[in-house]
């Protein structure tokens, strides 16, 4: 009998990791026109550059690679991989680059010490990168758009080097971190005392958010948001299921490249940066930008508040500024409302105009 329930254990194993291995060529796809030829002028690729003496990795996506160069920063995790399940379009008008910064995702690499995962080194990477994009691409400047704990990252970087960019695109704007984590932990403990959810009161009320994050809070927190609508996106409510399964059926990463996804982000927690944003006012530190700004904030979300994102931007001064509200979305108005965002993009970015704006 045991030897049988070990035979089926292996047997199952060995499923999984060919599966594992048919999802993970690790090739982009071309685009293709409807003959099934490659589209002309279109770039679809996974590639990899040296930044500041780090080998980095990257997707450029687009329909026509004239188009205005548009690079995203990502969060706490690299989100290329979520594409598949929630298509962004923004590759029909833009060419669209997903770098996943030094030590994670494709660009993870267990020597790099998590010492040098510095705000000073990571918005010196995003230069290099723009820099390189725009030689590339034969760009004067490009568009810098940024989401969550991305966005810590990208708005010091336009802040650095405004005359590399056209414009700044916040997604769900970090602005006082520490305050927002407090708002989100009172509302989860409303919640669940509305809910009669004694446990989980319980374990709030023992993981309280003061002057940081504690480890009690940090192991309830994204289970707790997405029980209640206000993590990755409104709808989403199991992270392994609609995260994590995910990532590990895109064909563009390789199996190891999927292994490094969550290496990377086991090795840095919430964000490599996270004690520096708990510390950090931007209101206060990054008061003014010299180049148009959007912010695109869901309302329902707790993991960077809305509230604040909208508080923040007020208080900002630009030289043209929009702010869009995104009212069926959670964290991820890219992922949840992408017409809207297109439309937004085209409209008013593009053009440096904010008539689209609340």
């Amino acid at each position: 009998m045991l030897a049988t329930l070990l035979a089926i254990m292996v047997a199952a194993i060995l499923i999984i990791l060919v599966l594992l291995l048919v999802y993970s060529p690790g090739k982009s796809e071309p685009y293709l026109d409807k003959s099934g030829n490659k589209i002309i002028g279109s770039i679809s690729e996974k590639t990899f550059i040296t930044i500041n003496g780090v080998k980095q990795g990257m997707f450029i996506k687009s329909k026509d690679s004239t188009h205005p160069v548009l690079l995203l920063l990502h969060g706490g995790i690299p989100e290329y991989f979520l594409t598949q399940k929630y298509p962004t379009g923004l590759e029909d008008y833009f060419t669209v680059v997903w770098w996943e910064q030094r030590g994670s995702g494709i660009s993870y690499n267990s020597n790099i010490s998590s010492e040098s995962l510095t705000l000073e080194q990571l918005v010196a990477d995003a230069v290099g990168v723009t820099n390189y994009l725009r030689n590339r691409f034969n760009k004067n400047k490009i568009y810098l758009m940024a989401h969550s704990g991305g966005s810590f990252i990208g708005i010091h970087t336009a802040a650095k080097a405004p005359e590399l960019y056209y414009a700044y695109i916040g997604l769900s704007q970090i602005s006082n971190q520490l305050k927002s984590e407090q708002l989100a932990h009172e509302y989860l403990l409303n919640q669940f005392k509305l809910s009669g959810n004694k446990e989980m009161v319980k374990k709030l009320e023992d993981a309280p958010v003061i002057k940081g994050t504690p480890d009690k809070y940090l192991k309830l927190r994204d289970k707790a948001m997405h029980s209640f609508g206000i993590g990755t996106t409104h709808n989403m409510r199991s992270v392994p299921k609609e995260i994590f399964f995910p990532s590990l059926t895109c064909r563009e990463y390789t199996l190891k490249e999927k292994y490094n996804l969550w290496a990377g982000k086991a090795r840095s927690g919430v964000h490599p940066l996270w004690n520096k944003m708990l510390s950090t006012n931007l209101m206060i530190q990054l008061p003014k930008l010299d180049i148009p700004v959007y912010f695109f904030s869901g309302v329902y979300d707790y993991t960077v508040s809305y509230k604040l994102s909208k508080e923040y931007f007020e208080k900002l001064q630009a030289p043209v500024k929009g702010f869009y509200s995104f009212d069926k979305s959670a964290h991820s108005p890219m992922f949840e409302e992408p017409q809207k965002v297109k439309e937004i993009m085209l409209k008013d970015v593009l053009n440096g105009t904010a008539t689209l704006s609340d």
